[in-house]
């Protein structure tokens, strides 16, 4: 039974730190931590504005951010393990029988695609088939692959698209709904697909033209702004709140063996190595050999699990508005989230 062990204020501390110091150097406009564990409220480390477009505005709790790749942790992957008849192991044209037998991607299972070991090609670039008049699941998996599935680690959002498409072909339901239902029933009333209403407590990100308007509201991924905003790869807005209502209930369920927490136990069994001490279960990062699961959104977003602890966190900053490409000065702050949750106080 998991024995939950709280969070040590000098940890927090240094988090704060960091943060304050991302803010001050204007690596980020601001940004929250939630941190807890799954059988105690959630606290929340707060620092900055939300943005300069919102005046005076602090983030908090009910600040929507646009999480961009955890919408692979936080609505496919949960959504594909509610799928009892889905087989892992199966051909994709199996479960898109519309798919040509001789199309490559058609042999490329969903186990593979989770494991981002699927050998789709790595550029996204859904703009390359706009007008064509083909089913989209067809025209990414009628392309050649460029590695053997199953061969080897390579982060692919490809094979999460694609994973979208096939749980509204299983379901006969279009994700935005199926994923509603799943935030609904945990209490994660502030979690939906863009686009959103611009207004304060929503942090904008990028201004990619000057004298155009920031981007606010809508997905900051090029790819899920061309899905209408619903894709499986990006294209989620959520809240510190929200994350850590999810964090907890993830957690929860991997203690007491919901179907949820099973899931959760079955991904993180290591499946491919991303390098020396990290490797990949279904969709997250494994780390502190596969005792933590992790994984981030490309806009300043992260969510750490430590089910052996009972503990979380949940980083939310919108890292995107100053700079288009901050992972480099995002990661400090990643790697001392990913050093406290490993550390045992």
């Amino acid at each position: 039974m998991t024995t939950t062990l709280p969070w040590s204020p000098n940890a927090l501390a240094d988090l704060r730190d960091c943060l304050d110091l991302m803010t001050a150097d204007n690596s980020v406009p601001g940004g929250v931590i939630a941190h807890g564990t799954f059988d105690t409220e959630p606290g929340y480390l707060v620092s900055g504005v939300v943005a300069r477009e919102c005046g005076d505005a602090q983030p908090g709790p009910a600040t929507v951010y646009d999480v961009a790749s955890l919408t692979k942790v936080l609505a496919t992957w949960p959504l594909l393990g509610r799928i009892d008849r889905l087989d892992l192991d199966a051909p994709l044209r199996e479960a898109l029988p519309r798919l040509s037998e001789v199309a490559p991607g058609g042999q490329v299972t969903v186990r593979q695609i989770l494991a981002h070991t699927s050998g789709l090609r790595a550029d996204t670039r859904l703009d390359r088939y706009r007008n064509t008049g083909t089913d989209l699941a067809e025209l990414i998996c009628g392309e050649d692959l460029i590695a053997e599935p199953g061969a080897g680690h390579r982060y692919i959002n490809r094979g999460f698209i694609l994973a979208g498409l096939l749980l509204a072909e299983v379901t006969g339901r279009r994700l935005d709904e199926l994923a509603a239902d799943l935030w609904q029933s945990l209490g994660m009333t502030s979690t939906t697909f863009g686009p959103l209403a611009r207004a304060p407590h929503v942090a904008p990100t990028e201004l990619r033209f000057p004298g155009a308007p920031r981007l606010w509201g809508l997905p900051h991924d090029d790819n899920a702004a061309l899905l209408g905003g619903v894709a499986g790869h990006a294209g989620v807005f959520s809240t510190p709140a929200d994350l850590a209502i999810y964090a907890a209930a993830l957690l929860h369920g991997h203690r007491d063996r919901s179907p949820l927490g099973r899931w959760l136990a079955d991904s993180m069994v290591p499946q491919s190595q991303i390098e020396p001490g990290l490797d990949r279960g279904l969709a997250w990062i494994l780390a502190d050999g596969a005792r933590v699961a992790y994984h981030h959104g490309f806009t300043g977003t992260s969510l750490y699990l430590a089910p052996a602890t009972g503990r979380y966190l949940a980083i939310c900053t919108n890292a995107v508005y100053h700079h288009q490409d901050n992972r480099a000065r995002l990661a400090p702050l990643r790697a001392l989230a990913l050093k406290a949750i490993t550390d045992e106080p």
